[in-house]
């Protein structure tokens, strides 16, 4: 099932960024991976930081700072046959409030949204509920809105967790 992306001609509409978001989410949920990767810049990182208020994904340990590449391989583990952890397939479901537009910079072509939102991840009879705020600075690339940073930001990001198996 492939959703339609409607090919920009000029800068994306506030609407257009927020449609975007909203569909990234319902890719993941619908664990549409490998087209969910395509939505990334080659340059793109996915950020799940540590502390809060985290600036620095390098110099600070990070829940997850992971490029395209990496996010790649997980991917390619989440579809293995090898990967017992998977067996069942972990699900996931995201709530989310309406995105914001934070940030405009058509001359460098670079748009930030905000969106608050509870996840949930279940396998077996396991079931956990995550409260985050994911940013998302977005380009367009070929006509086309891209990921160029995701950070979500959990609420409770000090805590300990046992692995999160999907993408927030």
């Amino acid at each position: 099932m492939t959703v339609h992306i409607p090919v920009l001609t000029g800068a994306p509409t506030d609407q257009q960024l927020i449609d975007f978001v909203v569909r990234e989410a319902r890719m993941i949920d619908q664990q549409r991976f490998e087209e969910w990767l395509e939505l990334y810049t080659e340059d793109a990182y996915y950020w799940m930081p540590l502390e809060w208020g985290q600036t620095d994904p390098k110099l600070t340990c990070s829940l997850m700072y992971e490029d395209k590449l990496l996010l790649k391989i997980r991917v390619e583990r989440l579809k293995g046959n090898r990967t017992f952890s998977q067996k069942p397939k972990s699900r996931c479901h995201h709530v989310l409030q309406v995105p914001q537009v934070d940030r405009r910079d058509e001359a460098a072509n670079e748009y930030v949204t905000w969106t608050p939102m509870h996840y949930v991840e279940t396998r077996f009879d396991d079931q956990k509920l995550y409260a985050a705020w994911a940013t998302h600075t977005l380009t367009v690339v070929d006509g086309q809105i891209r990921i160029k940073l995701k950070r979500v930001d959990l609420v409770n990001c000090e805590a300990a967790f046992g692995n999160i198996q999907l993408f927030m």
